[in-house]
């Protein structure tokens, strides 16, 4: 699908362009069957949280930090950067604004919230802003809760359910006074397992295909401690 429609979330991330296709086949081409074949695009990701006066969670602002090639690749298929300095005129960044927003019905956001055994569920997207560093994409957005929730033993994890796209919390997570937040990192050798015993389960030329959807397992885990 080319990039001047952009839509996001469906099998797998819908912004894969003409290059990503093609990176995807050398992978699965020339590597062996596994967790080579994925991810294809890398994500830095930050998280400022949004509590009200009650103490309850009301809001999450998202920062995605596009890895250098895939906004090469997002750059060519817009027709962007054409002097190739890395760096976007006001209308160029005003024609790349909400390029990751356009999303398909039912998709998530690759942000998911849950207290307890339930899970939360969050507004359609607001665009906070996107800019250029340094040759990356960097974009903010802004999503509501349905219903605000007390923030205490709230979870949060990023994440593609296809792990097309990997995503890593590490640009910070911002929360009141009154919160603190632990990360914990994914298990990464019981992750690779359970790819591995997904895929030989499946014949070798639907790997990529129908790359199960283990993205959970390669995901941060972020947790709030409120007082209160």
């Amino acid at each position: 699908m080319p990039l001047s429609g952009p839509q996001r979330g469906a099998t797998p991330f819908c912004m894969m362009n003409r290059f990503a296709i093609a990176a995807g086949i050398a992978l699965v081409t020339c590597a062996p069957l596994g967790v080579q074949a994925h991810p294809h695009v890398f994500v830095d990701t930050g998280l400022q949280l949004s509590l009200d006066e009650q103490g309850r969670l009301e809001a999450v602002e998202i920062t995605w930090s596009y890895d250098d090639f895939y906004s090469l690749l997002v750059f060519e298929d817009l027709g962007l950067d054409n002097d190739m300095d890395g760096r976007l005129n006001p209308a160029e960044l005003g024609f790349l604004k909400g390029f990751d927003l356009n999303w398909v019905a039912g998709y998530a956001g690759d942000t998911y919230l849950q207290k307890g055994e339930a899970s939360l569920a969050l507004q359609a997207p607001e665009h906070v802003s996107t800019e250029v560093v340094e040759g990356r994409i960097i974009t903010r957005h802004r999503r509501k809760l349905a219903e605000p929730v007390p923030a205490d033993g709230v979870v949060i994890k990023a994440y593609d359910p296809t792990y097309y796209t990997a995503y890593t919390v590490n640009q910070g997570v911002r929360v009141d006074a009154g919160c603190m937040v632990d990360i914990t990192p994914p298990d990464l050798d019981r992750a690779y397992t359970l790819v591995e015993e997904l895929l030989y389960a499946m014949p070798a030329d639907q790997a990529e295909e129908a790359y199960p959807e283990v993205g959970a397992a390669f995901a941060d885990t972020v947790r709030l401690s409120c007082e209160g």
